[in-house]
């Protein structure tokens, strides 16, 4: 009874959390006009194993033994609040990844990842976090969510400004990396993608649990294709700094840090929901995990 209500309260706070921040984007982004896939995104590869539904309001990404599928935004972004509507694909996935990112090109490259991690036999699916800078990653955290991704589609964002970059899961913060004490940070302009594919050599029980065609195809959905509220470094330099500017509301002061009841949620969803923290292994971490 004691953690029934405990539970009920923990949700009724979220839910609160929940409608509070989707004003607080709302306000931001302005009142978003109907926009389809093909408006904002291309296809990136696997074109036989991508359908458009519902007059390009839906994606559906497939994955066989033969190849997965990826798209990307037709832009290259400087800064900006990025969100995509994600429900992962179910039934025995180990081995399977699905993805939403920023990834700049070339060598050296800068990345700020979503990744599920797909799993077998009920066993939950674990979202995995992950930030490059200047071709370095290794900074994976992860976490089995407070539902379940493969039931409901819910929203994933990543803000990325001077200051901060901030993942959020249904516009809850789960991770935030500063741009403080010299850390290494991605600087480069980047492209929003979204990718199924197969990661079965690390993916589920560290490489163990290979992927299982039997139960393909797999099936990633997305929806809201309208969710890239950013600064377009098309045409112009590839410095970032010119996308900087406090005059885009993603930097403004309130998108620097997290506000007090952010912390506290934040803090929460840490401490419960986290279950590895790449900063644990070092027995001298580095500057961010400070």
């Amino acid at each position: 009874m004691i953690h029934t209500k405990i539970v009920g309260v923990f949700a009724v706070a979220l839910w609160s959390w929940i409608t509070m921040v989707d004003a607080r984007f709302i306000g931001g982004r302005g009142v978003e006009k109907y926009v389809t896939f093909g408006q904002n995104y291309v296809v990136k590869w696997g074109q036989g194993h991508i359908s458009t539904l519902h007059s390009g309001k839906e994606v559906d990404l497939y994955m066989d033994q033969s190849s997965g599928a990826g798209f990307e935004s037709k832009n290259i972004y400087g800064s900006g609040l990025f969100q995509m509507r994600i429900k992962v694909p179910g039934g025995n996935s180990g081995g399977v990844v699905t993805a939403f990112y920023l990834t700049s090109l070339g060598s050296n490259h800068d990345e700020i990842d979503f990744e599920f991690l797909g799993n077998n036999d009920g066993k939950p699916i674990t979202l995995q976090t992950n930030v490059f800078a200047n071709g370095e990653g290794n900074r994976e955290e992860r976490f089995l969510l407070w539902f379940n991704p493969i039931k409901h589609y819910h929203t994933y964002g990543i803000l990325w400004n001077p200051y901060q970059i901030v993942f959020y899961v249904d516009n809850i913060p789960i991770r935030v990396y500063k741009n403080q004490n010299g850390v290494n940070y991605p600087s480069k302009p980047m492209r929003v993608e979204a990718s199924l594919w197969n990661g079965d050599a690390w993916a589920t029980d560290g490489g163990r649990t290979k992927i299982n065609y039997a139960y393909s195809p797999f099936i990633a959905h997305f929806q809201d294709f309208s969710g890239l509220s950013g600064c377009y470094i098309d045409g112009r330099s590839d410095n970032v700094a010119t996308c900087g500017s406090s005059n885009y509301w993603w930097n403004g002061g309130k998108y620097q840090w997290l506000s007090g009841y952010e912390q506290k949620i934040y803090e929460h969803i840490r401490k419960k929901y986290m279950n590895y923290d790449y900063c644990t292994k070092y027995q001298s971490p580095p500057r961010e995990c400070y």
